[in-house]
């Protein structure tokens, strides 16, 4: 992210004004406005791939919907058992942190406030915030509920402003309208607008410009490239590369004997390289469920009960989506906090419960070994629009149960998710109604 350099002469600098959304080449004040408060760069005019992230996002919801919560520190998520969702820059400061559990972040932060996530609120804004996007381009990407790569190329014409001005515009009336803040990144790719996105938060705007690109870049650790994780990083720093410009100046061929195919990825993020277009199209990835348990389980039947009611909710997904996946992920996290996960390819792609739950109940059994677990989930990935049930030579009553299955998914979309269950979703609905019983001793049951 360049700032203002007293070697570039002032003609060759450009102003973006954080105030009124205008771009000029005065070095003072902002010439509409008044005010300096300004982002300077020598190409704010010419770029035009974006990422746009929201700041805290579940956390920044609830605050605007509660003002009780404006500066304290708030923790999205559910009871001890559970993880964090995310929370706000307060509990950051703290050392809190998404996915992290819950009894730590609270050892961490003793005074967070705990709140439920509210999934339909998130989502509202997140519509409300697409199709402002939407307005500026087609060219929208959206990867996630609270973050979108916008290629807004050509859109000087239609809108009379450069890219950087429409982006400005759109955060401020986010702020104004929505009520929360966002984060932009501006450069010539999508990795290095999703970078430019993290240098400056929250509410933040920053550009990385293709002429300073590598010697940005060069200065790194290994792990600024997202991606690249704890281990990744570890194995890299094992052959001597510290920092991207270590591996910059390395030999392609060094870095594929090193890290495989993962080598040549690397060589391009250390350069700055990436030939992803934003694609409006891009297909869902993965369709999973997951659960974390009130108390660990080693019990088999126990552990078969969750896992189905997983499987279902999964291939409600599926189903509602009009997807189906050729592999099946199961994931397990131990009573010690260490994660287990297993994949298989299918012979012919589902998007049914039945065997879903056949086949990550075989990936389960092989895990069984006396350990306690915490959580559980299952998921769907290699995806593809889903086609007509096929019959299955393992399980000759595959299409019989294709049928019942989807009878029963419009009984429950007529009459109520629980309206129509199997002797092992009963047992789910027994134990959870026991559970709140549990949790609320004086209350009678209905």
């Amino acid at each position: 992210m360049m700032k203002m350099d007293a070697r570039i002469p002032p003609s060759d600098m450009y102003f973006l004004c954080r105030d009124c959304s205008r771009i000029q080449s005065d070095s003072t004040i902002c010439a509409y406005c008044g005010k300096a408060n300004r982002l300077a760069h020598p190409e704010i005019r010419d770029l035009s791939i974006a990422h746009i992230d929201c700041d805290a996002f579940f956390a920044a919801i609830e605050k605007r919907d509660d003002p009780s919560l404006h500066g304290k520190p708030v923790i999205i998520g559910g009871g001890r058992r559970g993880v964090v969702a995310t929370c706000c820059y307060t509990a950051r400061l703290f050392g809190v942190r998404s996915a992290m559990p819950m009894f730590k972040a609270l050892k961490l932060c003793p005074d967070a406030i705990i709140v439920k996530p509210e999934f339909d609120k998130y989502k509202t804004a997140s519509r409300e915030i697409r199709a402002r996007m939407d307005a500026l381009t087609p060219l929208v990407q959206q990867v996630s509920i609270d973050e979108a790569y916008l290629d807004l190329s050509g859109t000087e014409k239609l809108h009379g402003s450069p890219p950087a001005e429409l982006l400005s515009r759109l955060q401020r009336s986010i702020q104004t309208d929505i009520g929360i803040t966002v984060s932009i990144g501006l450069s010539h790719n999508r990795f290095l607008a999703k970078s430019a996105s993290e240098l400056d938060k929250p509410n933040g705007f920053a550009v990385i410009g293709r002429a300073e690109t590598k010697t940005f870049l060069a200065e790194r650790p290994v792990d600024f490239i997202h991606g690249i994780g704890p281990a990744f990083a570890k194995q890299i720093r094992g052959k001597g590369f510290e920092t991207l410009g270590q591996l910059q100046l390395a030999d392609i061929k060094t870095l594929i004997r090193h890290f495989g195919e993962q080598g040549l990825w690397l060589h391009q993020r250390a350069n700055g390289i990436d030939d992803r277009k934003v694609d409006p199209h891009s297909e869902r990835k993965s369709i999973s469920a997951e659960t974390t348990f009130f108390e660990d389980i080693s019990d088999l039947a126990l552990l078969e009960d969750q896992l189905w009611w997983l499987c279902e909710k999964t291939a409600f997904r599926a189903k509602e989506t009009g997807l189906q996946g050729h592999v099946v992920t199961l994931k397990l996290k131990t009573s010690d906090f260490k994660s287990r996960t297993r994949r298989i390819t299918l012979s012919s792609p589902t998007q049914l419960a039945h065997p879903l739950f056949r086949t990550a109940r075989q990936l389960m059994l092989k895990e069984l070994d006396g350990t306690r677990f915490r959580l559980i989930g299952v998921g769907l990935t290699e995806l593809e629009p889903a086609g007509a049930d096929v019959a299955d030579l393992i399980d000759p009553s595959t299409i019989k149960r294709a049928k019942a299955e989807r009878a029963a998914d419009l009984a429950k979309a007529k009459f109520g998710k629980e309206a129509v269950s199997t002797g092992r979703g009963m047992r789910m609905i027994a134990q959870r109604e026991a559970r709140r019983a549990a949790a609320s001793p004086d209350k009678k049951p209905e």
